[in-house]
C-alpha cells in the first residue's frame, strides 16, 4: 500500500506543476499584450482617391499626452492688412489666344497666308487648315441669340452664322496668323479678295464693332440703315 500512495502523491505534485505551468504562460502573454501595437481597421482602397499611411496606436501609459514643438515656427505669421500691398497682374505669356482689337500691329516675320475651305463656326469665328480664327476688331453674335425689332422676335445668331457662310461660299480668305498651328482660337485681321471682312460684318449688321476697333463708323450705318440685326426678321 506504500508504493500505491507514493503513486498518487507523484501524480498529484505533477498536476500542480502542470497548472502552475499554465498560468505562468497566460500570464506572461498578458503582460506582452501591454506594448504590442494595435493596428488601426482597415480601410478599402480606392484608385480614385490617394492612398495615406496606415497609423498605429501604442498603448503606452503616455499616450493622450500632446507636446507641442516649435509652435511659432509651424504657425502662419499673423499679418497686418494695412501692411499688403497689391501688385499690377503680369502680362500675359502669349498673345495668340487673346482676341485682338483691329490695327493690332503683328510681329513682321508674321505673314499673310491663304486659309482654304473656311468653315464658318459663328458669325465672326471660322476654321480652316487646322486654325480656329475670329476676326479681329469686331465681336461676333451668339448662334443662340435672338434679337427684337418691334416686338417681333426672331434668331439673329443663327442668321448671322448663315450670312456669313453665304458670302464666303467656301472661297479662301487672307489672313496675319502666327506660322505655327496653335490650338486656341487667335484673332486676326482677315480679306476676301480686296475686301475687308471685318468691314463688311459690320456694315451689314452680323456682328458689332468692339470699342477699341476701327469699325465704329460701319457700326452707325448699320443701325441707321437697320441692316442685320438691328432690322426686321431676314
Amino acid at each position: 500500500m506504500g508504493w500505491l500512495r507514493r503513486n498518487r502523491l507523484v501524480v498529484l505534485l505533477g498536476s500542480l506543476l502542470l497548472l502552475t505551468g499554465v498560468l505562468l504562460i497566460v500570464r506572461a502573454a498578458d503582460l506582452l499584450s501591454i506594448d504590442r501595437p494595435v493596428p488601426a481597421p482597415r480601410q478599402s482602397i480606392d484608385d480614385g482617391q490617394p492612398t495615406r499611411p496606415v497609423a498605429t496606436v501604442a498603448n503606452t501609459p503616455w499616450r493622450g499626452r500632446a507636446r507641442k514643438i516649435a509652435q511659432d515656427l509651424i504657425a502662419p505669421p499673423q499679418l497686418d492688412p494695412a501692411q499688403i500691398e497689391r501688385v499690377e497682374p503680369r502680362p500675359p505669356l502669349s498673345e495668340l489666344g487673346q482676341a485682338a482689337p483691329a490695327g493690332l500691329r503683328m510681329p513682321k516675320d508674321w505673314p499673310a497666308v491663304l486659309l482654304y475651305q473656311p468653315v464658318v463656326t459663328s458669325s465672326a469665328t471660322f476654321e480652316s487648315m487646322g486654325r480656329t480664327v475670329a476676326i479681329s476688331g469686331v465681336q461676333g453674335i451668339d448662334l443662340d441669340k435672338a434679337c427684337s425689332f418691334r416686338d417681333v422676335a426672331w434668331p439673329c445668331g443663327q442668321r448671322a452664322r448663315a450670312a456669313f457662310n453665304s458670302w464666303l461660299r467656301g472661297r479662301a480668305l487672307k489672313c496675319v496668323v502666327p506660322p505655327e498651328i496653335d490650338r486656341f482660337a487667335i484673332a486676326a485681321p482677315c480679306n476676301l479678295g480686296k475686301q475687308d471682312v471685318g468691314a463688311w460684318l459690320v456694315s451689314n449688321g452680323w456682328a458689332t464693332a468692339l470699342a477699341s476697333g476701327i469699325y465704329g463708323k460701319a457700326e452707325a450705318v448699320a443701325k441707321g440703315t437697320e441692316m442685320g440685326i438691328f432690322g426686321p426678321p431676314q
